[in-house]
């Protein structure tokens, strides 16, 4: 590791999100030819923290330098221009063009040259020993492979700082291995690698330092013989934080509602196995990349069962195929999707429309019949049972909704018909906190009106809160299960990394 004066350096920098501090006075820095992993739990600050760094954020106050040189970057392309270079984990490839496209944008000299532009592409690739072809469209790549291109580019404009944000999170062994490796030749290079990872382990192996956020403050910095996993975690852990919880009282049926049978789906679901009964909320709990929400997605028949490399889904013992969402949903399984805005309701129709559509979703026959008295009533009903705050749903569109109130939509749309099995991941994402106990009060409604709820959550006293039971899903597959009496914030979180 360097000793040199470090590429960058963050002196007392403070974000503020409407009088909420998402980073509040951090100090951190890194050195060239240094890998310093950045550890926290999600909402912890890190993406704050990286986009400020990277220019796609301006910061409050404090101190941003690169090369002993004051910045306030208000564009990404002003830190690119620092030597600043993002590795994204969705990526920010042009899928349209080329690997050797994408490689010399910017560069006229080469990239107009279409003769030579291959042949310069190859031969950056192969230096980091990225076997990609450079003719290929970006789309056609691998999550993995991409991440490698965006690497290759960095390198070639001289990057001196490359933050690489959860790379290993949905990619094959084989891939992670090269991403690992080609981490360490731009620590041979004299650059410097910020490596967000929620995995203690990879931190462990890759990082020179580690720095720890939690609740936008740093909790430590540790040199690699100060490693340890007990500190780590508990580093990251440690907050206090009270929501109510009403203690089960459910006596399990001799069969589970709904069974999940070692699944997999490579990369990210390996041997998924799960169980849940009648009147019982499952919490899953898990880090980025752990496969819990692609999980759910198999079993909602989202994701398509002809990408499945093994397993089965049964439903009250009975083994169950659904090519289409709206299958599963007439067999009494919902989802409730992670990303409300993307998938979650239609944002330009009204509340009404959003919830009538969602009763005519789960219809068991043909034709859908559109009644009008019957949207109102249904939609009403719905409003005042999960407490939308609008005064005309028949009227007001979605999109004009707090998030909190976006959620309970989401709710509402899903079920509108009760069903044998809910799903519901990252429930409380987004939502406001006054909000909160009121969608746990829903959820737990639900377990006692006879449903068999599973609940996803990166969110430890929301698991904590809503759980009978507690998996915890880690590569794809459940590493660990706690009753609620053993499902502490240290011991799920060790598990989630360990």
């Amino acid at each position: 590791m360097s000793t040199e004066d470090p590429v960058l350096r963050l002196t007392n920098i403070s974000k503020r999100y409407s009088g909420t501090y998402a980073l509040d006075g951090v100090d951190f820095d890194v050195r060239p030819g240094e890998i310093h992993a950045l550890l926290g739990e999600n909402g912890a600050g890190k993406s704050t923290m990286v986009k400020i760094v990277s220019g796609a954020v301006a910061h409050d106050s404090g101190t941003l330098e690169v090369d002993g040189v004051a910045r306030a970057f208000t564009t990404p392309r002003e830190s690119v221009e620092a030597g600043v270079a993002m590795v994204y984990q969705e990526g920010s490839l042009v899928e349209s063009m080329t690997v050797a496209q994408n490689l010399f944008m910017g560069d006229e000299k080469v990239f107009n040259n279409l003769g030579h532009l291959n042949v310069v592409a190859r031969e950056l690739l192969e230096s980091h020993n990225f076997h990609i072809r450079p003719d290929v469209a970006a789309g056609a790549l691998g999550v993995g492979q991409k991440q490698m291109v965006e690497i290759a580019r960095a390198v070639h404009r001289n990057a001196k700082l490359v933050i690489l944000d959860e790379p290993t999170s949905s990619v094959t062994p084989e891939e992670r291995l090269q991403l690992f490796l080609s981490m360490q030749q731009l620590k041979k290079r004299g650059i410097g690698v910020i490596f967000i990872t929620h995995m203690l382990d990879e931190a462990f192996e890759q990082a020179d330092r580690i720095t720890v956020l939690r609740d936008g403050v740093v909790q430590g910095t540790l040199a690699r013989p100060e490693f340890s996993r007990d500190r780590v975690v508990k580093m990251m852990v440690g907050r206090t934080v009270e929501m109510g919880r009403v203690e089960p009282n459910r006596a399990p049926e001799p069969t589970p509602t709904l069974q999940v049978e070692d699944v997999t789906l490579l990369p990210v679901v390996r041997n998924m196995a799960f169980s849940a009964y009648a009147g019982e909320i499952v919490g899953i709990y898990g880090l980025v990349g752990a496969g819990r929400s692609e999980t759910a997605m198999i079993v909602s028949g989202i994701m398509k069962r002809r990408r499945l490399r093994g397993g089965r889904v049964r439903l009250n013992g009975e083994p169950v195929r659904f090519r289409t969402p709206r299958q599963a949903r007439k067999a009494g399984i919902v989802y409730i999707t992670e990303d409300r805005k993307a998938s979650g309701f239609f944002s330009h129709l009204t509340i009404a429309d959003n919830i009538y559509l969602g009763h005519l979703c789960g219809a068991r026959r043909l034709p859908f019949l559109f009644r009008p008295g019957a949207r109102t009533s249904i939609a009403k009903r719905f409003v005042e049972q999960f407490h939308v705050r609008t005064l005309q749903p028949t009227k007001a569109t979605v999109e004009e909704l707090s998030g909190g109130n976006q959620q309970k939509i989401v709710l509402a749309k899903g079920l509108t018909r009760k069903p044998l099995v809910a799903i519901i991941d990252e429930p409380t994402r987004g939502v406001d906190l006054g909000t909160i106990p009121e969608i746990h009060a829903m959820i737990r409604a639900l377990a006692d009106d006879g449903v068999a709820v599973v609940v996803i959550s990166s969110y430890l006293p929301e698991i904590q809160a809503l759980s009978d039971r507690v998996l915890v899903a880690r590569a794809g597959s459940i590493a660990a299960e706690f009753s609620l009496e053993e499902a502490d914030e240290e011991s799920l979180m060790f598990a989630a990394v360990h």
